[in-house]
């Protein structure tokens, strides 16, 4: 099991996550952040930290965000498991489901 980053985050990247993260295994695509399952070792800080309650651990998803288990895995495919986000930067692509999303509006 692993925490997941959701819908909530599209377009917002509030960032705060990747600040508490002790191993850096949060990632930034485009349009949002992406938890690398294999990295996550299920610490939590992240959770509490997100101002629009977009990270959730896996079983807690609520409905209509089941498939961002599986939008944080496969956005790993192409780049696998680097070992710290901080190696690797902010990430020039999104996972196609968010990508095809439209502009997400959050209000503040």
């Amino acid at each position: 099991m692993t925490f997941v980053i959701a819908l909530p985050c599209v377009d917002l990247k509030d960032k705060a996550c990747l600040d508490v993260c002790p191993i850096n295994c949060i990632y930034e695509g485009d349009r949002m952040l992406y938890i690398q399952p294999e990295e996550c070792v299920d610490c939590g800080a992240c959770e509490p930290v997100c101002p629009v309650e977009a990270i959730y651990y896996e079983d807690d998803l609520p409905d209509g965000f089941g498939g961002y288990t599986a939008v944080n895995a496969e956005f790993f495919t192409a780049i696998g498991s680097p070992g710290s986000a901080l190696k690797v930067g902010p990430v020039p692509a999104d996972h196609p489901l968010v990508a095809a999303l439209p502009p997400q509006e959050h209000h503040g």
